[in-house]
């Protein structure tokens, strides 16, 4: 009985593959296709997550937020009634005096946010974020115009209710297109404001508004423009990172001898990362599991052509038995073929995959990892195994006679 080596086999295989190049390439764009997907789609999720991890790295790790109602649930997860939205709510100064006057050293500051429309002398935008807080935000969450930009409001204007503005990096682009808009007026609410600083350029942030198309006051003329003194934050800046825990605490210990459990969320930016992360992690693994549905579709037209393969090859096989050929070598040898054009399929899709990640990267961040490629490569192998023993399995049932006599 003839007995090739695993060399033998693989070299056959790989003349085979070989003689229709186009059929080959055809037969793996399926495994390509859903394999770049994934690569993206995960590069994607992973770029986000570090971009977010940075932005709030950013706030520092020694901030504690309280905003109104319950922003988690039980699993560390938003509630469903939309956790982040601005609304009105029952804190006010008085909440802010109160929290100053149990937390010292630690600084408290209020924030009251709207949206208003927000014109220069010949544009305007809509809807456009008024964030109203005290000349502590600008250290509280590192928002301090750079060298050359203006500056963040004084204390003093702040005292006097003064104003003055400080623009995100876009909006004040779009206000004025052709000039500095440094020291220029801008119109909210029919009432002029001298813009005193712009921001560097940040991007947007997940889930919210695009921080560069904010604008920042002293808290009381949000106050006017809304109408009320409502407070949709208070930011507290504790003196290290370590005291976070203990702040958490207290605060929520003195805001209950005001507020119900369920009227207020106090938690610190690890906290909503790590609910933002996980609602990144579910997204990007839903929309890699979809775009892995592609590879089962590859699998199964690898199958399909490997079926008519081996119709192709009945004569040929019929040969190689009735010359002492095992059938577990002619099984070996189909299977070795579907691997081959499956793993090929995988190392395509996973260097266009590192490609368009690079190219996305200009654009946004994305982030190729190590454990996606491999584990991309691993389901494109798996699935020519899987896809691959029923043509082998047929192959190698044949009956010799049978084969030699197929027309």
């Amino acid at each position: 009985m003839f007995k090739p080596s695993l060399e033998d086999l693989l070299k056959s295989s790989i003349r085979s593959i070989l003689k229709n190049k186009g059929r080959t390439v055809l037969t793996s764009l399926g495994i390509i296709i859903g394999v770049t997907s994934v690569i993206l789609l995960t590069s994607i999720g992973n770029g986000l997550k570090k971009y977010i991890s940075d932005q709030f790295e950013s706030l520092g790790a020694n901030s504690v937020f309280v905003a109104p109602g319950k922003l988690f649930n039980d699993k560390g997860g938003f509630n469903n009634n939309g956790g982040g939205q601005f609304v009105s709510t029952t804190f006010n100064l008085s909440d802010v005096a109160l929290l100053k006057r149990n937390l010292r050293p630690n600084t408290v500051i209020p924030v009251s946010i709207t949206t208003a429309e927000v014109r220069s002398p010949k544009i305007t935008k809509p809807d456009i974020f008024i964030i109203g807080s005290t000349e502590q935000y600008a250290t509280g969450v590192n928002e301090t115009p750079s060298a050359g930009n203006g500056r963040w409001f004084t204390k003093e204007e702040y005292d006097k209710k003064d104003s003055v503005v400080v623009l995100g990096y876009t909006i004040a682009a779009d206000l004025f297109p052709q000039s500095q808009a440094l020291g220029k007026k801008v119109i909210i609410k029919s009432k002029n404001y001298k813009v005193v600083g712009v921001l560097d350029k940040k991007g947007s942030s997940f889930g919210g508004p695009d921080v560069d198309s904010q604008t920042f006051t002293p808290l009381d003329n949000v106050f006017g423009i809304t109408g009320n003194n409502h407070l949709q934050r208070i930011l507290i800046k504790t003196q290290d990172k370590s005291d976070v825990p203990d702040v958490k605490k207290e605060v929520e210990k003195i805001l209950l001898k005001k507020y119900d459990k369920d009227a207020f969320t106090v938690f610190d930016s690890s906290q909503l990362l790590d609910s933002i992360n996980s609602i990144i992690s579910a997204l990007t693994t839903g929309l890699a599991g979809i775009a892995a549905i592609s590879l089962v579709v590859g699998g199964i037209g690898i199958m399909n052509i490997m079926l008519v393969t081996v119709s192709e090859r009945t004569r040929e096989i019929g040969l190689r038995k009735a010359i002492g050929a095992y059938p577990r070598a002619i099984l070996v040898q189909f299977l070795i073929e579907a691997v081959i054009l499956s793993c090929a399929g995988g190392f395509i899709g996973i260097l266009f995959g590192f490609l368009g990640s690079l190219a996305i990267n200009k654009f946004f961040p994305a982030s190729v990892t190590l454990s996606s490629i491999l584990i991309a490569f691993g389901v494109s192998a798996t699935v020519g195994i899987i896809f691959g023993v029923a043509p082998a399995r047929k192959a190698s049932k044949l009956s010799p006679i049978e084969a030699l006599r197929y027309e």
